[in-house]
């Protein structure tokens, strides 16, 4: 597979407007794409290692369950934006292909509208919950909520910036970078 890294022409194409937040919205989602893939292989880490000390070598290590949820968490959570910024809801594809061509691009802003509110509503009542998470503790670890919470704080937030860079994208009418630079 002959694929491109991105480098510092992603950061600062030349181009129109539409570009240059196209060329952002693909060097976030590589950097969260591979984010995504360590907390997966972190999680699988510390639940293969909590088998094995439960079954072999008996330590009573017991924060494998908890830490490995809240790698999941965050895993899950992060896979959000990345799928934003492809487009991949299979839900909404199957909307989208059955409307006509001339529908379909009003439809997408419309929805990229929706979702826009709805990521930044969240965002927004995320906040005061990563603030009352400072003085909730964790069952096992003993340290606080702050940052299983703040997943949902940084994934609603990485998510809106996507959905931007989606509109401007439709707007400009921009072929997506993964397309061009990973034969998608």
């Amino acid at each position: 597979m002959n694929r491109q890294e991105p480098g510092l022409e992603a950061l600062v194409p030349s181009g129109s407007l539409a570009s240059r937040v196209e060329a952002l919205g693909y060097w976030l989602n590589y950097v969260n794409e591979r984010l995504c893939a360590l907390l997966v292989a972190a999680t699988v880490a510390v639940v293969w290692f909590g088998i094995v000390e439960r079954y072999v070598l008996a330590m009573g290590a017991t924060w494998t369950e908890e830490l490995a949820r809240y790698l999941m968490i965050w895993a899950a959570l992060m896979a959000v934006p990345c799928c934003t910024y492809r487009r991949e809801h299979i839900g909404l594809d199957l909307v989208f292909s059955r409307l006509p061509p001339a529908a379909q691009r009003p439809a997408r802003i419309a929805l990229d509208a929706l979702g826009l509110a709805f990521f930044a509503f969240l965002s927004f009542y995320s906040f005061p919950m990563v603030r009352q998470g400072g003085s909730q503790y964790a069952s096992i670890f003993g340290m606080t909520m702050t940052v299983p919470f703040l997943s949902v704080t940084v994934s609603c937030l990485l998510t809106v910036v996507q959905i931007l860079v989606c509109m401007m994208r439709e707007y400009g009418r921009t072929v997506p970078l993964f397309v061009t630079r990973e034969g998608a």
